[in-house]
């Protein structure tokens, strides 16, 4: 499995609502993606994301990544992909 953690551009959010459907149509049609949500900031707005796809290697989760609507908006300011092992839950 894979962890993607995002963060947003400045002024992101606009990017993020216009893109929110095209970005859920895309977890549900990839069908990989094991639990995800925003990261809130202490205005209490989305200012990134984590993502946790159930993926066998890096290549795939970055092949994911960069096909996330998200993503092909130009969201991100930066997208981390770590590998993750599930311990609890």
């Amino acid at each position: 499995m894979f962890a993607l953690i995002c963060t947003d551009k400045p002024g992101g959010l606009e990017i993020r609502k216009a893109n929110r459907a095209k970005h859920l149509d895309y977890i549900a049609e990839t069908g990989v993606v094991v639990q995800a949500g925003p990261f809130i900031d202490a205005a209490g707005e989305m200012s990134g994301s984590l993502v946790i796809l159930d993926l066998d290697n890096r290549h795939e989760a970055e092949a994911w990544a960069k096909g996330d609507p998200y993503a092909v908006a130009g969201l991100f300011a930066k997208v981390r992909i770590e590998e993750w092992k599930k311990v609890v839950g």
